[in-house]
């Protein structure tokens, strides 16, 4: 499993502790920016390139992002195709979008975590295996036919 991470201006601090300490503790880190503070950087752009990643190998590799609020990761992630990202706060929110939902990208807010809260939040998600329930997987199944219907072209149907 690789770590790919990634975080704008609001999450540059955050981003470099669990870098470090992804690496300290032994995780195979892949930091995609940004690689310094610049208050004019997007969080798509860094978003995109962690989100490309793990689609490319979604059942092994892993994202973390990193923005003020999370949420504007979370949104750019889930556009790309395998991806299963989540927004967590705590660490049973981590617990359960591993355990239920397979998630592969963590989205986290700079804006109301601090680095022990982060460290136990993102601590979690990493060793949450998926449960493989079956009420899981069909869910999971579930959300795979969405990006598929999604994925075809409506020719003349109503989008609506």
């Amino acid at each position: 499993m690789v770590i790919y991470i990634g975080a704008d201006h609001r999450g540059f601090k955050l981003k470099e502790f669990l870098s470090g300490m992804l690496k300290y503790g032994g995780y195979p880190v892949v930091d995609v920016g940004n690689d310094h503070y610049d208050e004019t950087d997007s969080y798509v752009d860094f978003a995109k390139r962690v989100a490309e990643r793990v689609s490319i190998d979604y059942d092994h590799n892993r994202g973390i992002l990193i923005c003020g609020s999370g949420i504007g990761m979370d949104i750019v992630a889930n556009k790309h195709p395998n991806v299963r990202a989540a927004l967590a706060l705590t660490p049973d929110q981590a617990f359960d979008s591993r355990n239920d939902d397979d998630t592969n990208i963590l989205c986290l807010g700079a804006n109301y975590l601090n680095e022990e809260q982060t460290k136990k939040i993102v601590l979690t998600w990493i060793q949450t295996p998926f449960s493989k329930e079956a009420r899981h997987r069909r869910r999971i199944e579930g959300i795979a036919q969405v990006e598929m219907e999604r994925m075809r072209p409506l020719h003349g149907e109503d989008p609506a």
